[in-house]
């Protein structure tokens, strides 16, 4: 019976010697993971960045005949109601 315990004993440290070595096996690739994750996210935030720069002024331009007429009369409306308003009466001073 003592040697079944010592047995018993022996199986169950090299479980946990192998539970402790996995253990730290995944501590250390989830962080080394985390790292390439936050360095992945960082150049995709500057690769789109740049992307975003260089695709912004061309969708600009291509939608410029789309937006032209509700810029122009925009325009004409902001005009007309600044032309409608007189200019601005000086504002007076509270003598007291």
């Amino acid at each position: 019976m003592i040697a079944m315990s010592v047995l018993l004993m022996v199986v169950l440290g090299i479980w946990l010697g192998a539970v402790a070595i996995g253990l730290v096996f995944k501590l250390v690739f989830t962080l080394i993971g985390g790292l390439f994750s936050l360095v992945g996210a960082l150049l995709g935030m500057v690769f789109g960045g740049v992307a975003l720069l260089i695709a912004v002024p061309i969708v600009v331009l291509a939608l410029l005949p789309v937006w032209l007429p509700v810029v122009v009369l925009a325009a004409i409306v902001w005009a007309i109601v600044r032309a409608a308003h007189g200019p601005a009466q000086p504002a007076v001073a509270n003598a007291r």
